[in-house]
């Protein structure tokens, strides 16, 4: 199993706790942007600048991942194109989501696009919270004790 990131949206702190955890249970993480990312030097740690454009990242890790890898993502469409490939889509709220919930994210996405679309003002998502770190760092720390063995 590999870790996979959607790392141009990703915040940092949230990198942070990724690179830790890589660290601690030895897998591979891999950071996939299309800019330079900086990474600590670690062995279980690399990442792929892609070229620029729309979906060119999220098309790559899709091409690279593998059945049971896991993808750290808020783009609903990546998660669901992970998910439909047998893989696992977290995103920095802790948040799975499964093939019993992607639809519903997916019709929810599309209904905000189109407000969005017609001039509504929707807001963007709040800043992450010492307590939304924690939360995503103790859901990734459940989904590695049960697939890093």
């Amino acid at each position: 199993m590999q870790i996979w990131v959607d790392a141009d949206a990703c915040p940092n702190v949230i990198k942070e706790i990724l690179f830790r955890a890589a660290a601690r249970v030895q897998t591979p993480l891999i950071l996939v942007a299309n800019k330079l990312l900086r990474t600590p030097p670690s062995r279980y740690i690399r990442s792929i600048r892609v070229g620029a454009g729309f979906d060119v990242a999220d098309n790559a890790i899709v091409r690279e991942m593998e059945s049971g890898d896991l993808v750290i993502t808020a783009d609903i469409p990546l998660a669901s194109e992970v998910i439909g490939q047998g893989g696992h889509a977290l995103n920095p709220r802790r948040e799975f989501y499964s093939k019993e919930n992607i639809e519903e994210r997916l019709t929810m996405r599309n209904f905000m696009d189109e407000l969005r679309e017609t001039g509504v003002h929707t807001g963007g998502p709040a800043s992450l919270s010492q307590k939304d770190r924690q939360a995503f760092a103790n859901q990734l720390d459940r989904f590695l004790a049960r697939h890093c063995k």
